[in-house]
């Protein structure tokens, strides 16, 4: 049993929740696998998530789909990690991801990944600030920063239409989901963590939102 006394998601119950293929559902499989072996050896994830990977990362991340904009051509994701949210979303047909994580082992588990589940990504051994920017449409983090930080983080990679969708943690307080002058930011409930919000940001320029 998990938390709250759930019993464990399986990959069968997460094709009903999201609707994808059989294909794809057995893409998600490989790399859940590919996760138990590498966490023998290196830290991917939070240990007690293991038992139930398929809420707490699979369904977690796949959550996001229906919130990205109709016609999102690229999205970056912000400190991926083992690859949540960003793989799991390239995975489920998002194109042209970009997962950026400084930690050179998780890179290796990401490539080997990627590898594995026929997925075509762009892995970025380095840190946010290291990067030459370029004007993404969607940008996401699962665990990075607060808020103001993380958009001071990000704010190279604005665009006018950028979105950006991060996970606000159970204990969020109201002004930590106060978005900046000139943003409008929608919050979701979690399929998979109740009490914790999603947030979706989208706005003007930059530029604008510093004046």
């Amino acid at each position: 049993m998990t938390r709250g006394g759930a019993a464990p998601l399986g990959s069968a119950e997460f094709r009903r929740l999201t609707g994808v293929s059989r294909e794809t559902t057995e893409r998600l499989e490989a790399y859940a696998g590919l996760l138990e072996k590498w966490q023998r050896r290196i830290n991917l994830v939070g240990a007690s998530t293991l038992g139930d990977p398929w809420r707490r990362h699979m369904l977690d991340s796949a959550q996001l789909r229906p919130l990205l904009p109709h016609r999102t051509r690229d999205l970056l994701d912000v400190g991926s990690g083992a690859g949540f949210p960003g793989l799991v979303l390239a995975i489920l047909g998002v194109p042209d991801v970009h997962l950026v994580e400084a930690d050179a082992r998780k890179c290796a588990f990401l490539r080997e990944a990627a590898r594995l589940t026929g997925t075509r990504v762009t892995i970025h051994r380095a840190r946010i600030e290291e990067l030459a920017p370029w004007p993404a449409s969607v940008i996401t983090a699962r665990a990075l920063a607060p808020l103001p930080d993380f958009l001071d983080l990000v704010s190279a990679f604005m665009a006018p239409t950028t979105c950006c969708i991060v996970f606000a943690g159970e204990r969020v307080r109201a002004e930590d989901a106060r978005a900046p002058k000139g943003w409008r930011v929608e919050s979701f409930p979690s399929q998979t963590r109740p009490g914790s919000r999603i947030l979706r940001l989208t706005g003007t320029s930059w530029d604008e939102r510093r004046r």
